[in-house]
Order: C-alpha cells, then structure tokens, then sequence
C-alpha cells in the first residue's frame, strides 16, 4: 500500500469522521482509508493526480464514495487544468478504476455540465453529493424494514464483508446503513464483519465504524464465515455493490461469491444493499463486469511487511460476481427487488 502523496496536504480528522468526502476552498477534502484507524487523517487534494491516486491506491473506495469524488474531480479539473488537458483530466479521473461504475457514471453526469461553466459544474457535484447522503439515509430504513420483516421481528444478527459504511460513501453507506438503523432501534444482537483479505477493509474500516457507533460486533476472517453461517451464526447476510448488471447480477467484493454460496447451503438470505445509481442497466449480466486485478503486491504481504517469498506469483481479482439467483434481494434508496422472486432491477 503506497503512502499518501506528498504534493496532497493533510490534515487531522474533522470532529465529523464519516463525512468522508467534501469540497473545501476550492480542494477536495477526503479521508484517508489507507491509515485507518492508526491514524485518522484528511487529506486536501488540489491536484487531478493527486485524485487519480488517492483513488487508485484507496484512499477513498467504495462506489457512492468514487462517485462523489468523479464528481468533484470534475470540479477540481476545470479549475486547474489547461482547457487543452481538460478531456484527458477527465478521462483520468473516470477510467481510475474500471469496477465500479459509479465513478465513471458520476464523472460523467457532471462533466456534460462543463459547457455551462464552472459554478454549474460545482452545483451538479454538490448535488451528487447530498444525493448519495439521502440514498444512505432511505437505503438503512428500507433495508432494516427489510430484514425486519425477514425475521418476523426478531433481534438480527447479521453478516458483512468489506466495508460498506459511511466511509464507502459520504454519511451512514449502504449495507452498514441498515446495521446502524438496526442497531439505533435496538434491534441489532451483532454484527459479524468479515477481515476481508487482501486489504482488510473489514478489519480496518468496518470494526471501527462499528466502534464508532457503539454496535454489537465481532471480526472474523474470512475463511471462518462459510463454517459460522452453517451453525446458524447470522440470520442475514449484507453486502454492498459496486455494480449491479441489468439481470442482477451484482460485483462487490472478492469474497461476496463464496459468501453467497455459504448463504445459500445455510437457509440464510442474502441482501444487496447499494444505490439505484450503482445499478448499469448497460450491462447485461455479471459476464460483461470488467474485474479489476490489483497486482501480486497485496497479495504477499501487508503494507511493508512481506510475508509471501519474493516474486511470488498471484492473482489478486478486487471482486466477484454473484449472480442475481442466489441473492434474496437488492435494496436501494429507491425500491426493494427480490431478484430470488425472478424479479430484475
């Protein structure tokens, strides 16, 4: 994991940790993912590159989260770049990762705002912004209300993978958004969040959000939740998306698959939890979701610490494809679909 940019300043964290991205000054302001939660700083971006790299090496990550930044990196692009550059910044910012389609989606809904000048770029990623906040808010009480009815009223225990709380997005996030609604109306018994490998967003991120809002919770590795859901461990399984094909078929995490599957033999639902902007109605089927491979480095070891033999080969997909037969349902902001009904979003 590289460290932050040099030419990126930073500062300590706002007293509001899970305002992860804003506009300030003329600068993007987004927490650093990749310190967390030894660290909780903010770095300032004032530069398209310096973007294009936070993004790349996961500073900011989650698909509402690229979104606001593909927005805002509009912003920041045309008050810094020479309008013969402007097009490449922008293609820079939007091809940063190629997964999750709501950074090249968000980038490009503000960018058509360009000819209209700067103050109409700013208003439309503003926009983008407070949008993806209400999704978050409207996706936890639909997802709760959700699982709520799943269980016929029951105290939840849920599962996770990855991080999908206000760190992926701006404020509350997606599948975490419903932990924290279950949770502020008493309703959550624990919430059992996968390490998630290679990285450890689970570990590093979602622990502590969950720390941070006082829920129940235990960390788990990986290879521990297929065994746990067979025994009865969770009554749901939660999951996030960064794109969800038009037959439902939904890209998320590495890991998300194996989980479905476990799901699935358990008698346990799995729920899907993202904004309608996430959905790309483009895209046929999970066959047509370009897979990001990161490298071998995070692979072999942890930040500076190696724990592979040197150039040892690997294959490090970023996330998988679960098809929309073995999902329960999808919530988001806007309707919930039980693709497990034959239903399509």
């Amino acid at each position: 994991m590289q460290p932050p940019s040099e030419t990126a300043g930073t500062t300590p964290m706002r007293t509001t940790p899970t305002d992860t991205i804003t506009w300030v000054d003329g600068t993007i302001e987004l927490v650093d993912q990749t310190v967390l939660p030894q660290q909780e700083v903010v770095l300032r971006i004032t530069a398209v590159s310096d973007l294009v790299a936070a993004i790349r090496r996961l500073s900011v990550r989650g698909a509402p989260a690229l979104g606001v930044a593909g927005a805002y990196g509009v912003a920041l692009a045309l008050a810094t770049v020479a309008p013969g550059e402007l097009d490449d910044a922008i293609e820079a910012i939007r091809t940063a990762r190629p997964t999750a389609v709501n950074l090249a989606r968000m980038t490009d809904r503000v960018a058509a705002r360009v000819p209209d000048g700067p103050a109409a770029v700013l208003a439309e990623a503003h926009a983008v912004r407070e949008e993806e906040i209400t999704a978050s808010i409207d996706m936890g009480t639909r997802g709760a209300d959700l699982v709520e009815a799943l269980l016929g009223g029951r105290d939840v225990r849920a599962m996770t993978i990855c991080n999908t709380g206000g760190l992926a997005a701006v404020r509350r996030g997606t599948a975490l958004a419903v932990v924290q609604t279950l949770h502020e109306r008493g309703r959550l018994a624990d919430c059992l969040a996968l390490e998630t490998r290679p990285l450890l967003q689970g570990a590093r991120l979602t622990a502590w959000e969950l720390g941070q809002m006082g829920a129940p919770h235990h960390l788990v590795v990986d290879s521990a939740a297929p065994f746990l859901l067979s025994r009865g461990a969770a009554d749901v399984v939660l999951a996030g998306a960064d794109r969800i094909a038009a037959n439902g078929d939904t890209a998320n995490k590495v890991g998300t698959f194996s989980l479905a599957l476990a799901a699935q033999h358990a008698g346990v639902p799995l729920v899907v939890v993202a904004p309608e902007s996430t959905i790309d109605h483009a895209t046929p089927d999970g066959a047509a979701i370009p897979i990001e491979d990161r490298g071998p480095a995070e692979v072999g070891g942890f930040g500076s610490s190696r724990t592979a033999p040197p150039d040892t080969p690997a294959l490090n997909p970023a996330f998988d494809v679960t098809p929309a037969a073995m999902i329960h349902a999808i919530v988001t902001d806007k309707r919930v679909v039980m693709t497990s009904r034959g239903q399509t979003p």
